[in-house]
């Protein structure tokens, strides 16, 4: 049996909640505990940065994406198992979900956003059958959420929109649901 990839898309900040921090930390080691490989964005900031190391300290294999235009600002971590360097972000996010058996989305902002959406995309169109777990720490994406249900309601989404997404509450809930799928 091949070793199982975990995408995670996450803030290069670590938010105003201490509960994001911990999270990012619990999965991170949940996975490398499991054998599982983390694929992230490559970032040595913010939560990005939580989850590499916690990865790391626990034994774990890490694959970080970066592209070149963002070594600097998100601060490469370039100690990772395998450090990958692209031109562009959309090729970061490609390289990143083909690499990966499942995706799970903590707290971020607009690039966590952006991420999401286009996984969210290929996976409606039919490029991938790969589960997206949102890791709705506290809450975090209640209106998202909303929003979901909203694109639906209002008829600009299917209702299998809403299907390709599961929603989670932290580290031990998304572990369970990714063992349940992946193994």
């Amino acid at each position: 049996m091949s070793q199982k990839s975990v995408c995670v898309y996450c803030g290069s900040r670590n938010g105003a909640n201490p509960a994001y921090t911990e999270a990012a930390r619990g999965f991170g080691r949940m996975l490398a505990q499991e054998g599982w490989r983390l694929v992230y964005g490559a970032g040595d900031v913010g939560l990005m940065g939580e989850v590499a190391r916690a990865a790391q300290t626990a034994g774990g294999d890490t694959f970080g994406v970066i592209p070149v235009h963002l070594l600097r600002r998100e601060v490469g971590k370039t100690d990772l198992t395998r450090f990958v360097v692209t031109e562009t972000m959309h090729e970061r996010k490609k390289v990143m979900i083909m690499n990966a058996d499942a995706v799970v989305v903590l707290p971020g902002g607009p690039g966590s956003l952006d991420e999401l959406f286009e996984a969210l995309t290929w996976r409606q169109l039919g490029l991938h059958d790969k589960p997206i777990l949102m890791m709705n720490v506290t809450g975090y994406w209640d209106t998202l959420r909303a929003l979901v249900d909203q694109l639906i309601e209002q008829g600009f989404a299917d209702s299998s929109l809403g299907d390709y997404l599961t929603w989670v509450s932290g580290p031990d809930d998304a572990m369970e649901r990714l063992r349940a799928r992946l193994t």
